[in-house]
């Protein structure tokens, strides 16, 4: 127990204010990391993901290469993309890295978001004369936001987590601590980081599980339910407007 006691006072000691990599700098430095990744991630994966699942076309490409990116080793990535890019845009080149590992849970999540939609929902949102644009964006995307929000749940866990490489690259952020203690055999510090990390993938993970809680689909879609007597959709029509 001395080791966590020591990694606690490590964390909270007026030292970690100072010094050439200040304790709550490095913290921003480590979001602002995870953050700008998953953001850059969710612009490229989220349209292909719902145009995939809006047409059923291209799942299997995009399965494929989920599968291909999950398997690449993250401090192998980013330590490649450094050498490849240049190390004048090391930062860049680790953003990079962390995109491609959140691209496929994110992609996941939006497109198992549509098609875990009941298909007679969607046929009755056509019946009622909706565009295809008009089905996605006011049947599709609120119905599937639940899953969606999963995708990003994964992503930055996985993200915030993997960032720590990017001291690897003298990129700072909180994996700093951890090579600077292996380096000095320093283990409360170690510690001390992979606590924060841990705490910080904790508070992330808690965020998104409240947001998919009260992920509910917008009111102006259509509503579909089932009679008592047939159990078969019926849509209330006057919900378009």
């Amino acid at each position: 127990m001395n080791i966590f006691a020591d990694a606690l006072a490590w964390i909270f000691s007026p030292e970690r204010l100072t010094g050439s990599l200040p304790l709550p700098e490095a913290i921003l430095q480590h979001l602002a990391f995870t953050f700008f990744s998953v953001v850059i991630a969710a612009v490229i994966a989220v349209p292909v993901g719902w145009l995939i699942g809006h047409t059923g076309r291209g799942r299997e490409i995009a399965v494929f290469l989920s599968g291909a990116a999950r398997a690449l080793p993250a401090l192998g990535l980013v330590t490649l993309l450094v050498m490849l890019i240049g190390v004048t845009l090391k930062t860049e080149a680790a953003i990079v890295a962390f995109v491609l590992l959140a691209i496929p849970s994110i992609l996941a999540g939006a497109y198992a978001g549509i098609e875990a939609i009941d298909r007679s929902v969607i046929d009755a949102g056509r019946a009622m004369g909706m565009t295809e644009w008009q089905i996605l964006f006011k049947i599709e995307v609120p119905l599937g936001l639940s899953l969606l929000i999963g995708g990003f749940r994964s992503a930055t866990l996985q993200v915030v987590a993997t960032v720590t490489i990017a001291a690897y690259v003298g990129l700072g952020g909180l994996g700093f601590f951890m090579i600077q203690g292996i380096n000095t055999r320093d283990f409360p510090e170690v510690l001390g980081a992979s606590i924060i990390v841990v705490a910080l993938a904790l508070v992330l993970d808690g965020i998104f599980a409240l947001l998919a809680r009260f992920a509910v689909p917008r009111t102006d879609g259509p509503r579909v339910r089932l009679t008592a007597s047939t159990r078969t959709p019926v849509v209330v029509a006057d919900s378009f407007t």
